[in-house]
């Protein structure tokens, strides 16, 4: 089967699309510009299609690549046979590939190899003929040489077989499956590691099957078993301890006991450890690829949050003993003022402090009040509450905002760039200002994995980290659209079509000859030629330039389709542009003539941007109400109903910031009154939500949360599916009536369930 065949069948799509799509990528077309422009040619798939063709696309070339070698080299060694070619051909994974190649792969001189030299391959071939032989008598022969006696003749043989089982593909395959799909993975503290204090004490006496295995107690038993604290072995079921060697037995139609000792020895000492490692290999992958999806997930939904928009904005970055650092920037994000205050402990400059905001905000004209979620954001916020009851004629708004990653970027040569003279810890508060107004142009800013909205993330593969996070900020900054005339470079070297050099060109470009009032100037940018042109076009606004299309997210390309509808509604191309009433009354006809030039999805796309031109697909803004007296674990109280911001999206359960300096946990079986299997179905980063306090740690700083609704007075909760009537891990069901340990619903056990103990 063809590669474009092998993907279209993958993502039930038709070969000719598959085939279009090939063609797009390879002529160096990115995945925004043909989901959105090049719907024509590929049947309009999506970005999430286009993102796993073009992955599934360079898995399966490297596939090819590496079944090329693997026949050149069985080849020269005069051992490829017909079968085996098509056996090779049809390998449709580089795992069955390989377990192909095993018996040809070169290696080290084995015992088996050393057999061989010794002339045992006889022996051994009848051995397996004659399983009714007696081995002795059959071996008696063989004794010569280097060979001493009888059982040196047989341990020979039985290595060669050994080596043989091992190396059968098919039976390599078959026994993967079934340890897949029957295998234990059990897990049990390293010697002298077993402390009650350990954050991997759940996992002390610990078991489950392997098909199970939730990634995220995966990467946590994968983490444990690397820092020395945990032992893992995967096993077959308990009472089918021998099925591995009876399986061999049977796949070779072995008999005989000492053909049997073979087969068991093969299983013990061979292919029962390779297995586990190829399977534990596996699940890491799958484990790992999980991982990422939810971090690249949960990116994509924080660069995609409701913006407050280009209001002047008074940035803080709070801090204790070090003061708050203050911002203030235009609605631009242009920097205007910076000071540095103490309302806080130990100097306790209040009425000071709120005097300098006072300044700052009458000064500049101040609208939004950025704040930092980090220490002392409870009692900043509280600061600028005051300020907001001071000044009820500027109608400012208060926000908390979340902090992740400002001093990543106070520290990068992107911020030393753009602020040369100014201090480190005023540059994070004017992140903070900046990442209100628009969320997407400061994160860009960021390395992706410093923004810590995923599980596990250190434990992953970081190239593979690295790409999806920049595939997720590449699809977001293109789905929004750019201003050209106020974007940073690295906003803009997000674009399709550019990199950060011809981004720095247009801003260098920009600097010299003013604001673009033509999206055709942008070829009079350096390095900027017609391909990354058409590429990039689309995706960049200017507001009140020369063409109002320029403003849209219609390419040029397709100019000429809007200048043929106003021509046809006997109107300009400005009464057309945002006139709703008049496009929806377009003619079936027209829209058939025009899709017979242009292609249906192209007069589709046009129709719907003309009538909300230049639209932010980004949801309205709203800030969450943390509750008055609510700043600290200690003020927390079980049954306490309170507003918060989902911060993180896990696979367990989604943690809310709920303004005491400590997330809360929502864990997945308290998100909702129903079972739900994945928590992205009810939230998501960004979002706004009612939860309530079920269990407070002080110790161990951990809060445990539930979005369920409250129970009326005699009513009962409804039972918790996911967790009801679950053993602890590694140990009996506890018979009836007899205590089991921590309820459920405890905090403990969601922390268990979470892997985070």
């Amino acid at each position: 089967m063809s590669i474009e065949h092998q993907i279209a069948s993958e993502l039930q799509v038709r070969p000719q699309q598959v085939e279009a799509t090939i063609r797009l990528l390879d002529e160096g077309a990115s995945v925004p510009f043909i989901a959105r422009y090049r719907k024509e040619v590929t049947g309009a798939l999506d970005d999430g299609q286009l993102r796993t063709l073009a992955e599934r696309l360079g898995y399966l070339r490297e596939l090819n690549a590496r079944r090329d070698t693997v026949l050149n080299s069985i080849r020269e060694q005069g051992k490829l046979t017909t079968q085996l070619e098509q056996q090779i051909l049809a390998a449709d994974s580089k795992g069955r590939l390989e377990d192909l190649y095993l018996p040809y792969r070169p290696k080290r001189r084995s015992k088996a190899e050393k057999a061989r030299e010794a002339g045992l391959e006889p022996l051994a071939e009848r051995l397996l003929q004659e399983p009714s032989a007696n081995p002795q008598q059959v071996a008696k022969p063989f004794v010569q040489g280097d060979i001493a006696s009888t059982e040196d003749a047989l341990e020979g043989a039985r290595q060669i077989l050994i080596e043989r089982f091992a190396e059968d593909a098919e039976l390599l395959g078959n026994l993967r499956r079934w340890l897949q799909q029957q295998g234990e993975l059990q897990v049990r503290a390293a010697r002298g590691k077993a402390d009650d204090n350990s954050k991997f004490r759940d996992y002390f006496d610990y078991r489950e099957p392997l098909r199970k295995v939730p990634s995220h107690r995966a990467l946590a038993i994968l983490r444990g078993h690397q820092e020395g604290i945990l032992r893992y072995s995967l096993l077959p079921p308990e009472g089918l301890e021998q099925e591995g060697s009876t399986r061999i037995g049977r796949h070779w139609r072995l008999q005989g006991r000492w053909l049997l000792d073979c087969a068991e020895q093969c299983w013990k000492q061979k292919l029962q450890p390779q297995l586990e490692n190829d399977l534990i290999k596996q699940l890491r992958e799958q484990a790992e690829q999980e991982a990422i999806k939810v971090f690249a997930d949960n990116l994509k939904d924080l660069l995609l949050a409701a913006p407050a928009g280009p209001r002047a904005t008074l940035g803080l970055d709070p801090g204790l003993r070090t003061g708050v650092k203050v911002a203030v920037v235009d609605a631009t994000g242009k920097l205007l003022d910076t000071a540095t205050i103490y309302p806080h402990v130990p100097k306790k400059q209040w009425d000071q402090s709120l005097a300098t905001l006072t300044a700052l905000t009458k000064k500049h004209r101040v609208e939004l009040i950025s704040i930092g979620n980090g220490t002392a954001s409870r009692e900043t916020e509280q600061l600028a509450r005051e300020l907001v009851k001071q000044l009820p004629a500027q109608q400012l708004t208060a926000v908390m905002v979340s902090e992740a990653g400002a001093s990543v970027y106070s520290a990068s040569e992107t911020a030393a760039a753009e602020f040369p003279q100014l201090d480190v810890s005023l540059r994070g508060a004017v992140s903070i200002a900046r990442r209100l107004q628009d969320p997407l142009a400061e994160l860009v800013k960021i390395e992706a994995k410093a923004i810590g909205v995923g599980q596990y993330q250190h434990d992953v593969d970081q190239n593979r980290l690295a790409d999806s996070l920049a595939a997720v900020v590449e699809d977001c900054v293109n789905h929004v659209g750019v201003d050209v005339n106020t974007a940073s470079a690295e906003l803009l070297s997000q674009v399709a079509g550019l990199n950060r050099a011809t981004a720095a060109n247009i801003v260098a470009y920009r600097d010299q000859h003013g604001r673009f009032q033509d999206r055709k100037q942008l070829l009079k940018v350096a390095r900027l030629g017609p391909k990354a042109f058409e590429q990039c076009a689309g995706f960049l606004r200017i507001q009140d330039g020369d063409n109002p299309l320029d403003n849209s997210a219609v390419h040029p390309e397709s100019y000429p389709l809007v200048a043929r509808l106003a021509e046809q509604l006997n109107c300009t191309l400005a009464e057309l542009v945002g006139d709703r009433q008049r496009l929806q009354q377009v003619q079936q006809a027209l829209k058939l003539a025009l899709a017979e030039q242009f292609g249906q999805y192209t007069v589709t796309d046009v129709l719907n941007e003309l009538e909300k031109p230049g639209r932010d697909p980004r949801p309205e803004f709203r800030a969450a109400q943390f509750a008055d007296g609510v700043e600290t674990l200690a003020d927390l109280a079980p049954g306490m109903a309170l507003e918060g911001v989902v911060t993180n999206v896990t696979n367990f359960g989604a943690f809310v910031d709920i303004g005491v300096h400590q997330d809360g946990l929502v864990h997945i079986s308290q998100l909702a009154d129903r079972f739900v299997s994945d928590p992205r179905e009810l939230v998501k980063a960004g979002d706004i939500v009612q939860v309530r306090v079920l269990e407070v740690d002080q110790n161990r700083r951990r809060i445990s949360l539930t979005m369920k609704k409250a129970a009326s007075d005699g009513e009962r909760p409804p039972a918790d599916r996911r967790s009801q009537d679950r053993p602890k891990p590694g140990r009996k069901p506890a018979a009836k009536g007899e205590r089991q340990g921590p309820a459920n619903n405890s905090l403990a056990a969601k922390l268990k369930e979470a892997g985070l103990g």
